[in-house]
């Protein structure tokens, strides 16, 4: 058995030329968590030619989406950009990753930051019946540094809370909050700085996170990873794993070429 399941492309949508997302069809044995990434890609050469790609549908759905940047000179994003309906993509067999509900302590509030494509494992997540279930409150933050960037906004705002299955969950304790670095819009600046000006909680009408009330989730650029990871330990926040859940939890696995 290869290490890899061939799947084809349903779908393609091109946000803005430096972001895209596809759906493509799903095998029945392919199993994960919400949150869990896989390795993706193309055969070229071939050879197949893989990056990590975090799951942006829930396990719950048929079909499997993921969102990507375009990197023109990249290695395996220069190619997949390319990819139509029809064409054949590779699905790495073991799904991995961090971002599971199992690696938190118990909570009241989850607060998913995201940059970027960081936002894929948790629009898996915000599908995740038992996400609503274990807090009170799940707050997405997406950070980009233009609107046209926002990619999933108009779904996550509008069809989302009238999903007929998670629509009255998703009115109750879903709270979206987008932000933008380089462009006019009402929520402007990095989520750390958000979070230091004490902005973030005043608009949602939240008290200041703490080891005691919150978790979280974090995905997204190296350098926002480092910076909200220090804010988080300076709050008496600890990192959770597999091993031993904890405060917050932190992606790795990136996808920039």
């Amino acid at each position: 058995m290869t290490a890899f399941l061939t799947e084809t492309v349903l779908e393609v949508r091109h946000w803005t030329d430096r972001l895209f997302s596809f759906r493509c069809t799903r095998d029945p044995g392919f199993r994960f968590e919400a949150g869990q990434f896989a390795m993706i890609g193309l055969m070229v050469n071939g050879k197949p030619l893989v990056r990590a790609y975090s799951m942006a549908s829930p396990p719950w759905e048929e079909t499997l989406e993921f969102l990507s940047i375009k990197v023109q000179d990249g290695p395996l994003t220069s190619r997949l950009q390319n990819i139509v309906k029809g064409d054949e993509v590779l699905i790495g067999r073991k799904p991995v990753g961090t971002l599971i509900l199992g690696n938190l302590l118990p909570g009241k509030n989850l607060w998913f930051l995201s940059t970027g494509t960081g936002l894929a494992p948790f629009m898996g997540l915000i599908r995740e019946p038992e996400c609503y279930d274990r807090f009170e409150k799940i707050i997405v933050t997406h950070t980009v540094r233009q609107v046209e960037e926002l990619a999933y906004r108009e779904y996550i705002a509008k069809e989302l809370p009238a999903n007929e299955f998670l629509g009255e969950m998703v009115q109750e304790k879903l709270v979206y909050y987008p932000s933008v670095t380089r462009e006019d819009f009402p929520t402007r600046g990095r989520i750390t700085e958000l979070m230091d000006s004490g902005r973030i909680y005043t608009d949602l009408g939240l008290p200041q996170m703490s080891p005691e009330n919150d978790r979280v989730m974090l995905c997204g650029s190296p350098e926002m990873l480092v910076d909200a990871r220090a804010r988080l330990e300076a709050m008496g926040m600890k990192e959770g794993s597999q091993h031993e859940p904890g405060h917050f939890v932190i992606e790795k696995a990136f996808v920039d070429k």
